[in-house]
C-alpha cells in the first residue's frame, strides 16, 4: 500500500479531503497547488501558477482549474468540484473518486458506472508547464472526454472579477489553442497529444469561493473565465495527455515528456523520502544564482530562513553540491552587504542583526559534514570577514559592548525571527541583549577561533578566544536567572521573564557558555512548558499574553504568531540539545517526538510540514502550507539520529 494513499471514504468526505492540500514546484518559483479533490480553497491555488517578472514580484494564477466530463451515450458525468455561496459544491465530481495515490505523482482514480478513469498530474522540473495524463482503464462503450479550463490571469494576491477588458481571442495551435486574457501576461498554450475539437463557448463562472481565505478574514470570492472546452475520444486502455504551459509543445512529445518526468521522481514512500522531496521544492534558480524560498505558497527568499534551512535541505540529504551553490550566491550578497554595496534583490532581510551569525552556524554544519579543513579552504575568508565586521562594530544595529555581548535595538522594528508586527510596531519588542543572538555570537567566536588556529592564524585565534571568554562570563551573568532558565532579552534593568524557546539554542549549539547542569535546567523547563508534539511553543502557557491559536483576521493572527503557537523547526534544536545531554539514552525519546511529524505528512499539505501549529490540542497546522525551516530541521535531526544509531 502507498505511503500517501487515501481511500474512497476519505475522499468523498469533504471534511476530510478539503483540508488536505498538494503542492508541486519547479526551480523558477512556479507551482501547482490545490486540494486532493482538485477543489481550490485558496486564492493561491491553481493548476499553473507562475512568476511574471515583467509585471511584479508576485506569482500569478494563469490556469486555475480544469474540469473533466466523461460522456457516454449522451450522458455527461462532470468530475469537477467548486465551492459556491451557502456551502454549495458543484458539480460534486468528488463522489466518483475511488481512491487517491500520491506516492510518486498525484493519481486520482474515478469510477463512473462501468467507466474507470485515472488522472495523473506532473509539474515539469525545467519549465513552467503542467501535464495531466488521463487513462481509460475500463469502459464498455465509446467514451468522450471533455476538458473545460478555468482561467484567472491574476496575481495570487488578487481576484478576477468579470470585466470587459478580458481578451476572449484565441488562436489554434497544433492539437490545442493559445490565449492571453490581459496585456503583459505570457500566452497560455493548452494542447493535447491527440487530435481533438475545441468548442469556443466563452462564459464566466461567478462567485467561486475560497474558504481558507474566508477563515483568514480576507475577501474570498472570484469569477473565473472559461473560453470553451476540448472534446477528445478515448478508448479503453488509451492514455491522453493534456499540457498547459507558456510555450508551445509538440503534441507527439507529450507522452514521452510525461514518462521521463515520472521516471525522474523519488517516490514518497517513507517519512524521509517525503521530506526529501519537500526539501527539493524550496530550491529556486534565477540565472546562475541559487536560493531557497522560505515557504509556499507566499514566501520569497528570506536570508535568515535560508541560512537556518540550508544544512537540513542539503547536507542532511547528501547534497553537498547544492549547499555550495546556494552558499556561493549567499556569499556574494554577504560581501555586498558588508561592503555597503547593492545586495541581491532576491535575498531579503540580510540586514537583520542575527542573519550573518546564522550564516556562520550554517557553515559550521558544513564543516561537520565535510571536514573543517575543507570548510576553512572554501569559506575561511568569508568567516573571518563576518567576524571582523561585528568586532569592528560596523553593523548599524548590532553593537559589541565591553562586556562581550551584542546589543541590538528592537523597540521600533522587529529584528529577530519573532518578527510579527501590528500597525508597524513589533508585537514582541525584543531589544537589548537578545539570548539567541548572543548564543550564536559565542558559538561563532569559538568555531571561527578553532578554525583559524588550525589554519595557523594564532594571533587571530587567540583574540577570538579571549573575546569568547569575556562573552561567556557575561552571558551567564546576564541571562541566567534564579529559576534556572534564561531571560529572553535583557535591556538595562528590563529583563524579560517570559518562558520562550530561544533559550534552547545555547543548549543545542556545539559551543555554549552554559555548563552541563545549567543546560539541563534549561532543557527541563523547555520540556515542561514549551514542548508539544508539533514543535516548541513560542511562549509558555504560564507566561502572560499566552495566545496559542493562530486563527481569525490578520491582526488577530499577528498577535498570536509568536505568543504560544508551536514551531516545528525549533524542535530540531531542542532534540539536538536533548541528545547532547542524554546521548544514547535519549534516542527513544527523540524517536517518539518525531512521530507527531510523521502523522503530519498525511494531513494539511501532504508530504510536507506546515509553517506553525496551534499551541494547544489538537495542534492544528496553520500558516504557509510548506515551510523550509521546518522540513530542514526535521531532516537534520533524522541525519543526527542515524549517526547515533
Amino acid at each position: 500500500m502507498s505511503y500517501l494513499r487515501f481511500d474512497k471514504a476519505s475522499m468523498i468526505n469533504l471534511e476530510e479531503s478539503l483540508p488536505r492540500e498538494i503542492l508541486r514546484t519547479n526551480m523558477s518559483g512556479a507551482y501547482h497547488c490545490t486540494t486532493v479533490v482538485d477543489c481550490n480553497t485558496r486564492k493561491y491555488h491553481g493548476l499553473l501558477v507562475i512568476p511574471v517578472p515583467n509585471l511584479d514580484d508576485d506569482n500569478h494564477v494563469l490556469l486555475s482549474s480544469l474540469d473533466e466530463t466523461v460522456i457516454q451515450h449522451g450522458a455527461e458525468f462532470n468530475l469537477g468540484l467548486h465551492k459556491y455561496q451557502g456551502n454549495h459544491f458543484s458539480p460534486r465530481g468528488h463522489k466518483y473518486i475511488r481512491d487517491f495515490d500520491c506516492e510518486k505523482i498525484p493519481k486520482t482514480t474515478y469510477r463512473v458506472g462501468g467507466v474507470i478513469l485515472t488522472k495523473e498530474k506532473i509539474f515539469i522540473h525545467h519549465e513552467n508547464r503542467i501535464l495531466i495524463r488521463y487513462t481509460l482503464v475500463d469502459a464498455h462503450s465509446p467514451t468522450t472526454l471533455r476538458l473545460k479550463p478555468f482561467l484567472a490571469f491574476r496575481s495570487v494576491r488578487e481576484y478576477t472579477i468579470e470585466n470587459s477588458r478580458a481578451n476572449r481571442d484565441y488562436q489554434l495551435v497544433e492539437n490545442g489553442i493559445k490565449t492571453c486574457m490581459y496585456p503583459g501576461y505570457p500566452e497560455l498554450f493548452m494542447q493535447l497529444n491527440k487530435k481533438n475539437e475545441f468548442i469556443f463557448h466563452p462564459d464566466w463562472y461567478h462567485g467561486i469561493e475560497y474558504p481558507k481565505e474566508q477563515e483568514r478574514g480576507h475577501h474570498f470570492k472570484e469569477d473565473l473565465y472559461v473560453p470553451g472546452y476540448f472534446e477528445v475520444s478515448i478508448r479503453k486502455g488509451e492514455s491522453v495527455v493534456f499540457s498547459a504551459g507558456i510555450s508551445e509543445e509538440s503534441p507527439r512529445q507529450l507522452k514521452r515528456l510525461f514518462e521521463e518526468e515520472v521516471a525522474d521522481r523519488t517516490p514518497r514512500d517513507s517519512f524521509y523520502n517525503c521530506l526529501k522531496n519537500s526539501a527539493h521544492q524550496f530550491l529556486n534558480k534565477q540565472g546562475d544564482n541559487y536560493y531557497f524560498l522560505a515557504g509556499y505558497p507566499w514566501f520569497k527568499c528570506r536570508a535568515r530562513d535560508m541560512f537556518i534551512a540550508l544544512p537540513g535541505l542539503t547536507l542532511a540529504v547528501g547534497e553537498k553540491e547544492v549547499f555550495e551553490r546556494v552558499m556561493e550566491t549567499a556569499a556574494k550578497a554577504i560581501y555586498a552587504y558588508i561592503n555597503d554595496e547593492p545586495v541581491d534583490k532576491n535575498i531579503s532581510e540580510i540586514e537583520h542583526p542575527d542573519v550573518l551569525l546564522w550564516a556562520v552556524w550554517a557553515l559550521q554544519q558544513y564543516a561537520k559534514e565535510t571536514t573543517r579543513e575543507q570548510c576553512r579552504v572554501k569559506y575561511g575568508d568569508l568567516l573571518e570577514t563576518i567576524m571582523s565586521y561585528f568586532r569592528q562594530r560596523k553593523h548599524d544595529n548590532l553593537f559589541l559592548h565591553d562586556n562581550g555581548l551584542l546589543y541590538t535595538n528592537g523597540k521600533e522594528k522587529a529584528v529577530t525571527w519573532m518578527n510579527s508586527t501590528v500597525n508597524g510596531h513589533p508585537v514582541i519588542p525584543r531589544t537589548g541583549y537578545i539570548v539567541e543572538i548572543n548564543a550564536l555570537w559565542y558559538n561563532a567566536l569559538r568555531f571561527v577561533g578553532e578554525m583559524t588556529r588550525e589554519g595557523g592564524h594564532e594571533v587571530l585565534a587567540d583574540s577570538l578566544d579571549e573575546q569568547a571568554e569575556v562573552t561567556a562570563r557575561s552571558f551567564v551573568d546576564t541571562f541566567r536567572n534564579e529559576y534556572g532558565y534564561l531571560f529572553d532579552y535583557v535591556d538595562g534593568y528590563m529583563m524579560d521573564w517570559s518562558v520562550r524557546p530561544n533559550m534552547i539554542f545555547p543548549v543545542a549549539f556545539d559551543y555554549s557558555p552554559l555548563a552541563k547542569d545549567q543546560k539541563k535546567q534549561v532543557l527541563d523547563i523547555v520540556t515542561k512548558e514549551l514542548l508539544t508534539p508539533k514543535g516548541l511553543r513560542s511562549l509558555s502557557p504560564k507566561s502572560g499574553g499566552y495566545n496559542p491559536n493562530y486563527v481569525g483576521p490578520q491582526t488577530q493572527r499577528d498577535y498570536a504568531y509568536h505568543q504560544g503557537t508551536a514551531w516545528p523547526w525549533l524542535m530540531g534544536f531542542y532534540l539536538e540539545g536533548y541528545l547532547r545531554i542524554y546521548k544514547l539514552s535519549g534516542l527513544s525519546f527523540v524517536e517518539r517526538q518525531l512521530i507527531g511529524f510523521e502523522e503530519e505528512i498525511t494531513s494539511h499539505c501532504i508530504g510536507t510540514i506546515s509553517e506553525l501549529f496551534d499551541g494547544n490540542p489538537p495542534f492544528r497546522g496553520r500558516g504557509a502550507i510548506s515551510f523550509a525551516m521546518n522540513v530542514a530541521e526535521i531532516l537534520r535531526i533524522l541525519k543526527l539520529l542515524s549517526r547515533y544509531e
